[in-house]
């Protein structure tokens, strides 16, 4: 090499290098400066030879897709295989020099050319979120930037033993994406009560929050793949519902209460069940531990133990609790023995999961092994004859258990999805299951969760509050705990007292101990039984309003429990609020968890709000203290919110004792008209998806010189056993009810109005003072004027 030669590379390598740098810097550029076009509604932006495309998908929900090469991959778990994933035909385009601007009523999206930068902005609220560098998706992440004032939540909750909850329902810093392990609930999303969230479709991933920006990274598809929705909290999870599934509707028997245990034979089983009855505490559902299962013995992880339970195997047993009208659920594990039939079967056919290991089981001590549940082979065979016999014989729902120790996202979905599928398409029986932990997408296939194997005491109690609303912030709308704690002895009683009072007022309502623990109210002493028998006798009466509620979860992704900033977004007081909660539209709840507290103090929201033990009062947007019964623990700390509709029933030893005739609706009218839908159905089949249900919207209003009633048309082909409603109307004694102009019959007395023809009215007192009795007939529709006799108290 000449001198000449030498001496014109070390002049010109660095130039080389400035291009070597400056060439990814210029690709991006051009990749999000070239020309980009709408096709159908839909926004196609070139980078190179990848591509991004960006559409509505529906009217609050804009799709971004990054597709290297031009193609997508598949869709993970998250995304339900229904899900709306076309361009919205209707979107209005606006092409010009500087942007292209897609947009609906709800929402825009505009895409700046010269920068390369996406805006998504709602009406009235410009700038929700900007995108500024779309290159950044060919390293499976993105950049989303905010105000830095939004409050964020979403991405994860607790596990079972962390002792730290204090940072409540708020998230910040780096969040990993996992289904995690023992109570943990776990999604891709991230969401703003100012108006927005973010859903990527990835089993796993992080999330970084900081300094006004949502950063993305680590998504499992190679083709990022992510939706933006905009909307107040409840429309936000309407559509998380539309893209990831909505839930099914559990059996009616799930409303009610259920006793887990671990220790039990047939004839302890029989004398609770029977003791239960004597008392009259209200129960539907007894779940038994490792006690039912043959463990250890062929197919024993899937057949009855017949020592323990020797009616179990030839349905006996099924047929005795029938006629008590008690359900049974088992326990299941993702694991099977080793040296047995399904587990040499499962060894042959390659079922073992990769990342589980020969093992000895610590309650058999024979070795065991976990199943791959990813494989359609195995959720396949899961659901086995021997299965099936069990549900014939009486195990109608699944408690599944400890598929949440392999570092998978996916292995307690899919062995809920195996036995979700197993029974559809064996049984017309509504599945019902709860499991260990949770990731967005299980919820499609009849699945709730619990907390884990939690602490008992106090300050375990107070912690599930937290665990509970976060769940809840990623979509696990059914939630459960071990109610008295699982682990560390026995509760006081109490604690215990408060954890029923607690449990009454989650979606999912049971109590369970460790080996040998008992959690029946009677054990606790009387004080105890006396509290932990009125909650649960409160929640049996609500059932018509928790039913109701059942179904809206399952059209609107909303469930039961909702945290306040679901529907006081703008108030700062709630953001971070874990000791209340709304329990449908109409109630809010702070349940006692400090022990020997004689006072609490609740935030109550903007609105007006009514004591629903003693009547007494309140202005919303304030604290207040009220007294708490420290020595027979007899309260609960509830109030009904202004315009409040809730349907109630008398108090049965189950669900379905007793046919239902006459709902009665305690009717709290507000100056602004709302609204409830009552539901019913068959309460233990699908038949609802094909119409086979019977829902009424129930609507109320105070007005200058009353309020109305009005009942719509009902819908739906199932004929239901109310025939009339008896609407307990607050707020004013009436003076005269019409409707449509013409006088309704008025009755000398409350006993003479539920003895008499279905329509008509009367006036009384109850503890909330002045009420106004209406009957009417249900499904027609009807409207009522009331003109109160005096001011309204």
């Amino acid at each position: 090499m000449s001198a000449l030669t030498r001496r014109l590379q070390r002049t010109l390598a660095p130039l080389a290098l400035l291009g070597l740098m400056l060439t990814p810097l210029a690709s991006a550029i051009a990749a999000t400066t070239a020309p980009a076009t709408v096709t159908g509604g839909q926004l196609q932006i070139p980078l190179g030879a990848d591509r991004v495309t960006v559409d509505f998908v529906a009217p609050d929900v804009v799709h971004v897709h990054y597709l290297p090469g031009g193609k997508s991959g598949p869709a993970t778990l998250v995304l339900d295989p229904k899900a709306p994933n076309a361009p919205l035909a209707d979107v209005h385009v606006k092409n010009e020099k500087d942007a292209i601007t897609l947009s609906t009523d709800a929402a825009s999206v505009r895409y700046d050319r010269r920068h390369g930068t996406l805006r998504i902005d709602a009406p009235g609220h410009a700038g929700l979120l900007t995108q500024a560098d779309l290159a950044s998706l060919r390293s499976g992440g993105f950049t989303l930037d905010h105000a830095a004032s939004d409050p964020l939540y979403g991405i994860g909750g607790y596990t079972a033993f962390q002792d730290d909850v204090s940072a409540g329902l708020l998230r910040d810093g780096k969040q990993k994406i996992m289904a995690g392990e023992q109570g943990h609930a776990g999604a891709p999303l991230v969401w703003s009560s100012a108006g927005y969230a973010v859903l990527v479709d990835t089993l796993g991933g992080q999330f970084n929050l900081a300094h006004g920006r949502i950063q993305a990274s680590g998504s499992s598809r190679k083709d990022t793949d992510y939706y933006l929705i905009v909307g107040a909290p409840k429309t936000i999870f309407r559509a998380v519902a539309d893209l990831s599934g909505h839930s099914q509707l559990f059996p009616k028997w799930a409303m009610g209460f259920t006793n887990s245990q671990w220790g039990i034979d047939e004839k302890e089983l029989l004398s609770i069940v029977d003791t239960y009855r004597a008392k009259h505490i209200p129960i539907d559902n007894f779940t038994l531990d490792f006690d039912w299962k043959a463990w250890g013995e062929d197919w024993g992880e899937f057949r009855w133990n017949q020592t323990k339970f020797p009616d179990g195997p030839d349905g006996k047993l099924k047929q005795m609790l029938d006629a008590r009208g008690m359900h049974l659920t088992g326990i299941m594990k993702p694991r099977v023995h080793v040296d047995t039939v399904e587990g040499r079967y499962a060894t042959a056919h390659d079922f073992w999961s990769p990342a589980s290991k020969v093992g000895p089981d610590y309650f058999s001590k024979k070795p065991i092994r976990e199943l791959d549940f990813d494989k359609p082979a195995v959720r396949a065979w899961f659901f086995n004859d021997h299965l099936k016999h069990s549900f014939d014989t009486g195990m109608i729902g699944w408690w599944n258990d400890e598929a949440d120790d392999i570092g998978s996202d996916t292995q307690f979905t899919n062995m809920e999805r195996s036995l979700y599928d197993g029974q559809r398409a064996y049984s017309p029986l509504r599945v019902w299951s709860i499991n260990r932990n949770f990731y967005l997408g299980a919820q499609r296939y009849a699945y709730a969760m619990w907390s884990g194997d939690i602490a008992t005491g106090f300050h375990s109690m107070a912690g599930q509050r937290a665990r509970m609303l976060s769940a809840i912030n990623v979509g696990a709308m059914q939630w459960g705990m071990d109610g008295g704690g699982f682990s560390h002895g026995t509760p006081t009683p109490e604690n215990y007292a408060r954890w029923i009072e607690f449990g009454a007022f989650t979606p999912i309502f049971r109590v369970h101990g460790e080996f040998g623990q008992k959690r029946q109210p009677w054990v606790y002493g009387p004080v105890a039984e006396k509290a932990a028998t009125a909650a649960i006798r409160l929640r049996y009466a609500l059932l018509p309003y928790i039913y109701s509620y059942e179904h809206t979860r399952h059209v609107s992704g909303v469930g039961l429990v909702r945290p306040l900033v679901f529907d006081w977004p703008n108030d700062p007081k709630v953001r971070n609020d874990v000791a209340s909660w709304m329990f449908g539209e109409g109630l809010l709840v702070s349940p006692v968890v400090d022990e020997g507290q004689t006072t609490k103090t609740i935030y109550l929201p903007a609105g007006h709000w009514t004591g629903w033990f003693d009547g007494k009062t309140y202005a919303g947007g304030q604290s207040i203290t009220v007294p708490v019964d420290a020595k027979g623990w007899s309260d609960i700390p509830l109030f009904v919110r202004a315009g409040a509709i809730i349907p109630m029933q008398p108090v049965m030893d189950y669900v379905g004792q007793h046919p239902v005739p006459e709902v009665t609706v305690e009717a709290f009218p507000a100056n602004e008209a709302t609204h409830f839908t009552y539901y019913d159905d068959q309460g233990d089949d699908y038949a609802y998806e094909h119409g086979a249900y019977f829902a009424q919207p129930l609507t109320i209003q105070r007005t200058g010189e009353g309020a109305t009633v009005s009942t719509s048309a009902a819908e739906g082909s199932y004929v239901p056993p109310v025939k009339t409603y008896l609407f307990k109307v607050h707020g004013g004694a009436a003076s005269a009810v019409t409707a449509g102009g013409k006088a309704v019959p008025r009755a000398a007395s409350l006993e003479a109005l539920e003895s008499g023809q279905q329509e008509g009215w009367t006036t009384g007192t109850d503890r909330f003072g002045a009420v106004t009795y209406i009957r009417v007939p249900a499904a027609q529709a009807r409207q009522f004027a009331l003109v109160w006799g005096h001011a309204p108290e």
